[in-house]
């Protein structure tokens, strides 16, 4: 019986793997490798994340995206540069190839419960039981549609994840729905590949954060007022990036409203000029109702004073986040997810990632609740795979000392008990 199986190929994924071969872990890792960013970004995006905090993680930083950018000649700092979206691609199939190459680019289609583990089914048809599986899925399964258009049909309406290329669109009218980073980048980018484009929050302004102050540095006060961290400026967020496990054990009211809360909606100071002014904006607005009329979208929205307007247009992106439910997750059979302790559709985690069901873990997005909102950004790779990595570690050891050797590669049954602390984890927003 494997001994861990590694569900996507993203940061938090491939950090995991990393962190699995260097302590000698045995584990498979399925999945595409980084393609929520290859495939559902919209292409000429930029991070919002500075450099240093834009790393995939392999356990002794050997492979930083500092690194592959020195090598390939590509121009990088560690703050005050915007990280493209295809040079963080790149990185993520380098680091694959140089990190985890026992990367299978297959999905698994089936997690069905055993008496001692789980029963994976791949799409290949192949079929195997592992011991652990380890969920690092990202934002994939959780696009969020606000309800009252999700019943536009799917020529009219889409989600934000569904873009990468853009070209579609020139010359069409587009609305886009959102106030966070997603919105702002893709009427940005709509706006510079042709497209008409109309941009409608419920925010009264648009937020954008500000930008570094290049050439400058930040005086003995400033680094102190507002410390800089991997998730933003100021003492609240370096609490956030710094001390996920003493998140975990703040009361589950305190938790889940501070992801509620922190870090909404807004967009890279960078995004600001290809926006305000370029953009119409209907800003403290939002869309009540739609209709389909000669071949377009007729949105009714109501501002914050009560006043009503229309605005029409051949298709409407909702740039409206993302949003656990363990649900959405139909490769987990009906029983895992019946059984599964939730707090508003996603997973309670223990301190150790691992959920209510013995052996079944959670990484990313769906831990957020549980340990702070960096698990909605790839600089929280670098806890999570330390954690998990840490907590099968010590299941290893006990289990080896206790089972004579064989003269074999080879581990038997492990018992886990890692302790049982629970944390809520419902979550919301952007990974990015």
């Amino acid at each position: 019986m494997l001994e861990t199986a590694i569900i996507g190929a993203g940061p938090y994924g491939l950090s995991i793997a990393a962190h699995f071969r260097r302590r000698g872990i045995p584990f498979r890792i399925f999945g595409r490798v980084m393609d929520s960013w290859r495939a559902h970004m919209p292409k000429g995006m930029c991070l919002k994340s500075d450099g240093f905090a834009s790393n995939i993680y392999d356990g002794e930083g050997e492979f930083t995206l500092g690194n592959f950018c020195g090598e390939r000649g590509i121009e990088y700092s560690h703050s005050g540069m915007p990280v493209r979206l295809d040079t963080f691609s790149a990185y993520g199939l380098a680091f694959k190839d140089r990190m985890v190459p026992e990367l299978e680019d297959r999905l698994v289609t089936s997690v069905d419960r055993l008496p001692e583990g789980f029963r994976l089914v791949l799409d290949t048809g192949e079929a195997f039981a592992a011991r652990r599986v380890v969920l690092a899925v990202g934002i994939t399964h959780f696009e969020h549609v606000p309800d009252n258009l999700a019943s536009l049909p799917p020529e009219f309406l889409s989600h934000s994840f569904r873009h990468h290329h853009l070209e579609g669109f020139r010359g069409r009218s587009v609305v886009v729905i959102g106030g966070g980073s997603s919105a702002t980048d893709l009427a940005g980018l709509l706006h510079e590949a042709g497209a008409e484009v109309q941009l409608v929050s419920r925010r009264e302004s648009l937020k954008f954060h500000g930008a570094p102050q290049i050439g400058r540095t930040r005086s003995l006060w400033q680094q102190i007022h507002r410390p800089q961290s991997g998730i933003g400026p100021g003492w609240r967020l370096r609490f956030f990036a710094d001390a996920p496990m003493a998140f975990h054990y703040l009361p589950e009211s305190l938790r889940l409203e501070a992801v509620r809360r922190v870090l909404g909606p807004s967009g890279a100071w960078f995004a600001k000029e290809k926006v305000v002014g370029r953009v119409p904006l209907h800003l403290g607005c939002t869309a009540q109702r739609a209709v389909i009329q000669n071949g377009r979208v007729r949105l009714f929205l109501r501002a914050e004073d009560a006043s009503e307007r229309e605005i029409s247009a051949e298709h409407v992106i909702a740039a409206t986040g993302y949003k656990p439910d363990m649900d959405r997750l139909k490769f987990l059979s009906s029983e895992i997810r019946s059984t599964l302790e939730v707090v508003n559709g996603a997973p309670v985690l223990s301190s150790s990632f691992e959920s209510s069901m013995s052996g079944l873990y959670f990484a990313g997005l769906t831990a957020a609740n549980s340990f702070g909102p960096v698990m909605r950004f790839a600089y929280g790779a670098g806890f999570a795979a330390r954690t998990i990595t840490g907590a099968m570690s010590k299941s290893t050891v006990r289990k080896s000392m206790a089972v004579p050797s064989s003269g074999r590669h080879e581990l038997h049954q492990i018992d886990a008990p890692e302790t049982r602390e629970k944390a809520g984890a419902a979550s919301q927003g952007s990974t990015r």
